[in-house]
């Protein structure tokens, strides 16, 4: 009698691991979602990781598009159309960071120190357009690069915007013990209940958001977009360093004039509440599908791209 063939390999739950390596980093990119699951420097982690057969939490390290952020309530009008998304934040009741976080991409370049991971957003209720995205990871002595590049291969305009979603690691402790350099003089002050958008204020108004100048995080409660980022030749970053002077810096271009950070408070989970600080550079604000700040509107052919920087400090 012939033995029973063996069960297939199952793929982790977060999908295909690509690994890149070099220069004393170490980078796994899993396939749904286009996620940054693991990036360490020396064998340090420059950001909160997750296992490779776990179901990612929320959206940590994911590729956001084709919007960042939130879209207030779901609904917003394009090209004189209507349109209602799915409530994908259901107990504020908004759209939430995109359609692409649960999506499997594809694999269209695969090499030692650089991967293209590729998916189409299919016209669907909600977001009737077709854009194909290509998310690049790419590691050199820098540290790591994304690039995510968006083109229009459908027959309408479209609206898009884009931003990763890592959680970073200054050191030891927690995000209360570490210290940031936020570069930014203005910040969008939110609804306390919903995080719905109200007006973007200087931070000589908000003096507990303002770290301009390194300064530990402490107990303060942050979820707040920034902007009027100031730039060193064009490039803006933002660092997190902790007691023993090591940590990780990430950076971008003018192509991103908005930060999101966000603290991480999980009231009702101690052990994983404050360990990473999210910050995710954006092409534009929170609920920019409505104010329409800083929207990019892709015409049918066009492609627009956007990119980030991690590295050790």
């Amino acid at each position: 009698m012939a033995a029973p063939a063996p069960a297939p390999a199952q793929t982790p739950r977060s999908g295909r691991q690509l690994i890149l390596a070099g220069h004393g980093y170490e980078a796994v990119i899993a396939s749904v979602g286009a996620t940054l699951r693991t990036l360490t420097f020396d064998g340090r982690d420059l950001i909160v990781p997750f296992a490779a057969d776990e179901v990612r939490p929320g959206y940590r390290g994911a590729t956001l598009a084709p919007w960042p952020n939130r879209v207030v309530d779901g609904t917003y009008s394009f090209g004189g159309d209507e349109h209602q998304l799915a409530l994908t934040e259901p107990a504020r009741g908004h759209a939430l960071h995109g359609l692409l976080a649960w999506t499997e991409f594809a694999d269209r370049v695969v090499e030692d120190d650089r991967v293209v991971l590729v998916a189409v957003i299919e016209p669907q209720l909600g977001y009737p357009f077709r854009i194909e995205v290509a998310v690049e990871f790419h590691l050199d002595s820098h540290g790591l690069n994304q690039t995510v590049t968006a083109r229009n291969i459908g027959a309408d305009a479209a609206p898009w915007g884009t931003g990763p979603h890592p959680y970073l690691v200054g050191g030891a402790g927690r995000v209360d013990d570490w210290t940031l350099t936020l570069p930014a003089s203005e910040v969008l002050t939110v609804t306390p209940d919903r995080l719905s958008p109200v007006a973007v204020e200087a931070v000589d108004q908000h003096p507990e958001w303002d770290f301009r100048e390194p300064r530990r995080i402490g107990d303060v409660f942050i979820d707040h977009a920034f902007t009027e980022i100031s730039r060193a030749e064009g490039v803006a970053e933002v660092r997190v360093v902790a007691a023993d002077g090591h940590g990780v810096a990430l950076s971008w271009d003018e192509r991103c004039p908005w930060v999101q950070v966000h603290t991480a408070d999980l009231p009702a989970d101690a052990s994983n509440s404050r360990i990473g600080l999210a910050v995710e550079p954006m092409t534009c604000p929170p609920d920019a599908f409505n104010s329409t700040v800083d929207l990019i509107v892709l015409d049918p052919g066009a492609e627009t791209a956007a990119s980030w920087r991690f590295r050790a400090i």
